[in-house]
C-alpha cells in the first residue's frame, strides 16, 4: 500500500536532537481532523505508532466516536522517522538512509510542541492519547508540558521501555541486518532486502498477539483459513507493503531508547519523572500484551498523582488498541470519552 499523499507539512528548520545530531531542514507531516474552536480549547493530539502513518490513526476518529471531529480539533502528528516526516528514506544526502541521526520520543514530541504552538497557537491540550508509540509519546507529552496538557491517555504502551520489550526489538533488528541484501542500510531503494523483511515479520508474529490468540484461532475472525495464511497474508503481507527498512530500524532505536526519565532536568530518574506529571493520567494496558504487560504500568501509575490505570481484557494482546477487534476500540473510546468527560 503506498503511504498516503494527504498530509500537510510544518518546516522545522535545522533541528538539533537530543543525541547530539543535527536533522537539517527537518519536516514534521501531520493530518488534523475537525475545526480549532476560537479560544483554542477543543485541541487534541494523537501520535502515530511504530510504521504507522497519520491514516493509520482514523479507526479511533469520526461521527458518535469520543474523538469526534464535530466536537475536537484532532491533530495526528506523523513520527520522524515514518517515512512522511522526515525520514532516512526522504532526508537528502548525507543524512540519508543508514545515516540518519537517532531519535528520541523527547525529539518527537518537541517537534510536535512546535507544530502546536508556533502553527496553531495552541497553549493548552484537552488530551493527549496514542496506541503503542503513540502511547510513549503520550508519557512524553506529560512530563515535558505538564503546564499544557490536561488529561493523557496512553494505551498499550510504557512510559520506559522493559528490558523484555527489548530483547524483542533486538531480534527484529537482527533479522533486518542478517540479510545480505540490507548492504548495512545502502540497499537501492528498489531492492529492500526482502528475506530480512519476512523474517522481521515472522517474529513479530510470536508477539503482537497472544497465545491464547493463536489457541482460540482468533485469526479466523480477520478472514484466515489456516496458520500459514495468517503469518503470510497479515504479518508479511504488513511489513511487505513498501515500509523502508531504515526507516523502521529508525523508529525502531527510538522504542528501545523510551525513557521519560531521559527527558532534560531528571537525569535518567524516571521515577521522577513520572512523579513530575500534574494531569489525570489512565493507563489501557492490553490483558495479554507480551511487550507492555498490565504490571508494568501499574508500576508507573503509582508514581504519577492522578495516575489510573485500567485493563482491555481479551486475547488480542497488542493489537488491542490496534482497531482490529471492535470489542477492544469500544472499550478504549468509551475511556477516552469518560475522560474528556472529566473536570480539569
Amino acid at each position: 500500500m503506498p503511504p498516503p499523499t494527504d498530509a500537510e507539512h510544518f518546516p522545522l528548520g535545522d533541528v538539533v536532537l537530543q543525541h547530539g545530531m543535527t536533522l537539517p531542514d527537518a519536516r514534521l507531516a501531520y493530518r488534523t481532523y475537525g475545526t480549532l474552536n476560537a479560544d483554542r480549547s477543543n485541541a487534541i493530539v494523537y501520535p502515530t505508532w511504530f510504521s504507522g502513518w497519520h491514516t493509520d490513526n482514523e479507526w479511533l476518529i469520526g461521527p458518535g466516536m469520543a474523538l469526534d471531529p464535530a466536537d475536537w480539533f484532532i491533530i495526528v502528528p506523523n513520527m520522524l522517522g515514518n517515512g512522511l516526516s522526515s525520514s532516512p528514506s526522504n532526508q537528502p544526502m548525507p543524512h540519508d538512509r543508514a545515516r540518519f541521526p537517532f531519535v528520541t520520543f523527547h525529539d518527537q514530541v518537541a517537534a510536535q510542541h512546535r507544530l502546536v504552538t508556533e502553527h496553531f497557537g495552541i497553549e493548552t491540550l484537552a488530551l493527549v492519547t496514542g496506541w503503542s508509540m503513540g502511547a510513549g509519546q503520550t508519557y512524553q507529552w506529560a512530563v515535558s508540558h505538564p503546564e499544557m496538557v490536561q488529561r493523557a491517555v496512553p494505551f498499550c504502551g510504557s512510559s520506559v521501555t522493559a528490558d523484555h520489550n527489548k530483547v524483542f526489538l533486538y531480534s527484529l533488528g537482527e533479522a533486518m541486518r542478517t540479510d545480505a541484501a540490507f548492504a548495512d542500510g545502502w540497499y537501492a531503494p528498489d531492492a529492500p532486502p526482502l528475506r530480512g523483511l519476512r523474517a522481521f515479520a515472522r517474529i513479530y508474529a510470536g508477539w503482537g498477539f497472544s497465545q491464547a490468540f493463536y489457541w482460540q484461532e482468533e485469526w479466523r475472525r480477520l478472514g484466515f483459513v489456516s496458520l500459514e495464511d495468517f503469518l503470510v497474508g497479515f504479518w508479511e503481507g504488513f511489513w511487505l507493503d513498501g515500509r523502508d527498512p531504515n526507516n523502521l530500524l529508525t523508529m525502531l532505536w527510538t522504542w528501545e531508547h523510551g525513557d521519560v526519565g531521559q527527558t532534560p532536568g531528571f537525569d535518567g530518574d524516571t521515577v521522577a519523572a513520572l512523579n513530575s506529571i500534574r494531569c489525570p493520567l489512565l493507563s489501557m494496558p492490553a490483558e495479554k500484551d507480551l511487550y507492555f504487560p498490565p504490571e508494568d504500568e501499574v508500576w508507573a501509575s503509582q508514581h504519577i498523582p492522578q495516575g489510573d490505570v485500567r485493563v482491555i481484557p481479551g486475547v488480542w494482546g497488542h493489537f488491542a488498541g490496534g482497531g482490529q477487534n471492535p470489542d477492544d476500540t469500544a472499550f478504549v473510546d468509551a475511556a477516552i470519552r469518560e475522560m474528556l468527560e472529566r473536570p480539569v
